[in-house]
């Protein structure tokens, strides 16, 4: 199946469970060094990596010796208050030695279901990645109420996966894959080495029951499945608790591998292609050409705007004539796209009073 070593980007999901002794609720100082030398290692090898990392609930529950039972809304975001410092320090000390610049990144349910919001928070990760910082993403606890929280992060790694156009998403879990059953409570359970495509028999076997600290289930992983293949991305579940856990997996330890549907390029046109467009940008002769060549389309070659939108909402893009280029995803508003249509990139920043981006629709997020 797919290989680390051989992918250009990887997102990582660490449960509480792995972070946190259960008992203690201190931190697991020497597993996390394994982990980020092998972070290192495959950052020295040209891959892109970004974390997805449960465990500032977890970690605040402990240094302010809250009960291990089910915490109130209130006591939670306390917790995740405290937990959130000391875990991106834990991270930032544990990279340290070996070069790779941390950085954290909060976010919420509403941050992907907003496009603006969406749009921005995808910038901010593709800029950190170009940059060589390693992304440590989790859900802004402190300020999550139960309507707007992803509720667990195997799904959030999903969408992370799917927002950044992830070769591997991997699920570092307390079990080394998916069974047909509960392997904890039934001897017959069978191991999935290769899952082909989601089927609800599938679906069927997955329970519900998670580990300890951690909230996520087999059900989430599943369903974090469905969304990662759909959008390009190979994704594993693997036993985390090891040491060099990453290493491990590319070695060949044992694990579920679940198919990508599509490459994530692919993947991406076909979600823009689906999109019903919010309005029309009309192009000239020079700059259908360059779009049918790759290239972004820059606000000298448009002419003619109509429709309303935002930035981020999909808009056709078209001849004179009504022939249709592509879709894509517009950088500006409407009424910014009508102020500067035609004008050399060099000018956005005179016409629009602060510094624009030089492309109307960058072809990363452009369908022909």
């Amino acid at each position: 199946m797919a290989s680390l070593s051989t992918a250009k980007r990887v997102v990582v999901k660490i449960g509480s469970a792995l972070l946190v002794d259960r008992v203690t609720g201190h931190l697991r100082d020497d597993w996390l060094q394994t982990l980020a030398k092998d972070v290192a290692d495959l950052k020295d090898n040209g891959t892109q990596v970004v974390l997805v990392s449960s465990g500032s609930i977890a970690l605040g529950r402990g240094i302010l010796n809250m009960p291990k039972t089910d915490l109130a809304l209130e006591q939670s975001q306390a917790a995740a208050a405290v937990g959130q410092i000391r875990l991106a320090q834990a991270y930032e000390t544990a990279m340290r030695p070996h070069g790779v610049t941390t950085a954290q990144v909060l976010v919420t349910l509403e941050d992907s279901r907003d496009r603006r919001r969406y749009l921005n928070s995808r910038a901010t990760l593709e800029q950190l990645l170009s940059l060589g910082v390693l992304p440590i993403v989790n859900e802004n606890d402190t300020i999550a109420t139960d309507e707007i929280r992803f509720g667990d992060n195997d799904r959030l790694g999903a969408q992370i996966a799917a927002s950044i156009g992830a070769d591997v998403l991997v699920l570092l879990s307390d079990v080394d894959g998916f069974y047909s059953a509960n392997p904890q409570t039934d001897p017959d359970a069978t191991h999935f080495d290769v899952i082909d495509r989601i089927t609800p028999e599938i679906e069927a076997m997955a329970g519900d029951a998670g580990s300890g600290l951690s909230k996520g289930g087999m059900k989430t992983k599943v369903m974090a499945a469905k969304t990662a293949t759909a959008a390009g991305s190979t994704m594993a579940i693997c036993a985390g608790d090891v040491m060099h856990p990453l290493q491990a997996l590319n070695n060949g330890a044992r694990a579920t591998w679940f198919k990508a549907q599509l490459n994530p390029q692919d993947a991406r046109k076909r979600w823009i292609s689906a999109m019903k467009p919010f309005g029309a940008l009309v192009v000239d002769e020079g700059a259908a050409r360059a779009l049918l060549n790759g290239k972004s389309l820059l606000p000298a070659g448009v002419t003619a705007v109509t429709g309303d939108f935002e930035r981020g909402d999909p808009v056709s893009v078209e001849k004179a004539d009504g022939t249709f280029i592509c879709a894509g995803l517009s950088r500006y508003t409407a009424s910014e796209v009508q102020a500067i249509k035609g004008r050399q990139s060099a000018e956005i920043e005179d016409i629009l009073g602060y510094p624009g981006r030089a492309a109307l629709v960058h072809r990363d997020d452009m369908a022909l």
